[in-house]
């Protein structure tokens, strides 16, 4: 966490990006300020009162776990009670938090709920004319474009970003604080040996823990998640949601992270005890195939949970892309439409699938904020990933960077339960009661890499931008639709800031792409 602090102060001081340039200049500054860090640290003061008077997942067991079934018999029909009552007592503190960042943003007079922060800032117009008189020298064409963002929206997309390398930070510190409660105190042994009671078999065991600490956690994490996705998306206008549908929508996410973190730990804690010393390669090996299972899966039976996907009506915008998808080699003859509008104003698109599995998806915002040039340009950068094989590259990009972070775990984990392991109640990485340690060093290794794993989508996506450029070849329609996304993504960071926290190239490097794509071939 220090070396993301310390970064953060290089974005800021070292890069010397001036406080009036990105709209945090004044009173302003200290109130946004506030705002991120007290909802950070409430959503903190909010866990530790919850597992505090909660007394702890799980009860006690009384007695030895060798003890006659009969004994066992007359104990089980209140374990599961005294589980569910305690659970409910973490939901309801939890529920009550949530007043404390819509409390802090009406003391602190943050974006949220100002109507002049929510009101759409659109990006004026151009005429061929204009591009036509463009300079061709790409730096010069590439400033031409940047200079016509109105400077509230570059104020307000500055903000929005760096408010965002925060609340990554924010995350991880929770989360190591709930690992570091759940080993205190031996209550992820108890929540083991009550799985173990109530599962009998280790499979099943291994589930039941995995499914009760994905509840936990993401009840744990609610308030923040309150914050970040409803309450701020709000208050910088991306955001079209009420607050039944998030509702809605956060229960089903819930509702699959629960059976999802289930179905993950059952099998790599098999996995782990199979392997014995290499549980860390095997592990790797587990978690690439897992990762391949969710990306196959999800398309086809996650996202329809909150999205509406319909064929598109035959017309320009279909033929168009079904055109480039048939010159390249995609095995798709349908283009899908979503409906996104129902929960963001952010413009996306994808090609999800492997193989003949191919889909071609974008979501309403692109058919109803864009034009046919720059739906191409977009269509065409997603084509790119397709037939770059982009999906099974990053599977194997990611592997190595897990097999890494589990390696990492190991030496870890070793010295850990060397220390602590007799206090905790676990002392094996085998032991489904380390999941939380294992969680935490994990996300310490992975807060580490963070630059080198932004780097391996932004690589990615610097290389199909330009398949893009020469499919659809149409820079000025690809620029176009850069600006859009300027809308919640800082356009002009420095290259400390982008190299750390970007998984996309920022929009001054992907126009100046297309601008020198466009001087290099001499077009318009």
């Amino acid at each position: 966490m220090p070396l993301l602090a310390i970064v953060l102060l290089w974005v800021r001081l070292v890069e010397r990006r001036s406080l009036a340039s990105i709209g945090m200049a004044g009173p302003n500054l200290v109130q946004r300020f506030l705002h991120g860090h007290l909802v950070g640290v409430l959503s903190i003061l909010g866990i530790v009162a919850a597992m505090a008077l909660a007394g702890g997942l799980v009860p006690a067991a009384t007695g030895s776990t060798s003890a006659p079934s009969n004994a066992w018999a007359s104990r089980r029909s209140t374990l599961l009670p005294a589980l569910l009552r305690r659970l409910g007592l973490l939901l309801l503190l939890c529920g009550l938090l949530l007043a404390a960042p819509l409390r802090a943003a009406e003391l602190l007079h943050t974006h949220a709920g100002d109507a002049s922060v929510r009101a759409p800032l659109a990006i004026a117009p151009v005429d061929d004319a204009w591009r036509a008189a463009l300079p061709h020298d790409a730096k010069l064409a590439t400033q031409a474009y940047l200079d016509r963002l109105p400077k509230e929206a570059v104020q307000r997309s500055n903000a929005y970003d760096e408010g965002g390398y925060w609340l990554q930070l924010w995350e991880v510190l929770i989360g190591l604080l709930i690992a570091g409660l759940l080993l205190q105190g031996r209550r992820t042994a108890r929540l083991r040996d009550w799985a173990q009671r109530v599962g009998r078999y280790a499979l099943l065991r291994d589930g039941l823990y995995g499914g009760v600490y994905g509840l936990v956690a993401g009840l744990l994490l609610l308030p923040l998640g309150f914050y970040k996705d409803y309450w701020r998306e709000h208050g910088y206008g991306m955001s079209t949601q009420t607050a039944a549908d998030w509702w809605a929508e956060w229960s089903v996410g819930l509702g699959i992270e629960v059976v999802g973190t289930a179905l993950a730990v059952a099998v790599l804690y098999a996995v782990f005890r199979r392997a014995g010393e290499r549980w860390w390669l095997w592990g790797a090996a587990a978690c690439s195939a897992l990762l391949a299972f969710m990306l196959l899966v999800s398309p086809v039976l996650i996202d329809p949970l909150f999205n509406t996907y319909k064929p598109l009506e035959p017309g320009p915008v279909r033929s168009a892309v079904l055109t480039m998808a048939h010159a390249t080699g995609v095995p798709a003859d349908e283009v899908y439409a979503f409906d996104a509008s129902r929960q963001t104003k952010r413009v996306s698109a994808n090609v999800s699938g492997l193989g003949a599995t191919a889909a071609i998806r974008l979501n309403d915002n692109l058919l109803n904020r864009t034009s046919l040039p720059e739906i191409r340009a977009v269509m065409a950068h997603e084509l790119g990933h397709y037939v770059l094989n982009h999906g099974p590259k990053m599977l194997m990009q990611f592997g190595l960077l897990i097999l890494f972070g589990l390696l990492f775990c190991n030496g870890a984990m070793r010295r850990l339960f060397a220390r602590f392991g007799p206090r905790w109640g676990t002392q094996s990485v085998a032991d489904v009661a380390s999941l939380p340690l294992l969680s935490a060093v994990f996300a310490v290794f992975m807060l580490l890499a963070t630059p080198v794993f932004n780097t391996i989508i932004r690589t990615q996506e610097i290389e199909a931008d330009r398949f893009g450029l020469h499919l659809a070849r149409d820079p000025h329609g690809f620029a176009e639709v850069m600006l859009k996304l300027s809308d919640y993504r800082k356009a002009d960071p420095g290259a400390v800031e982008e190299f750390v926290f970007f998984h996309h190239p920022s929009a001054r490097h992907r126009i100046h792409d297309a601008m020198r794509w466009r001087e290099a071939m001499g077009t318009p």
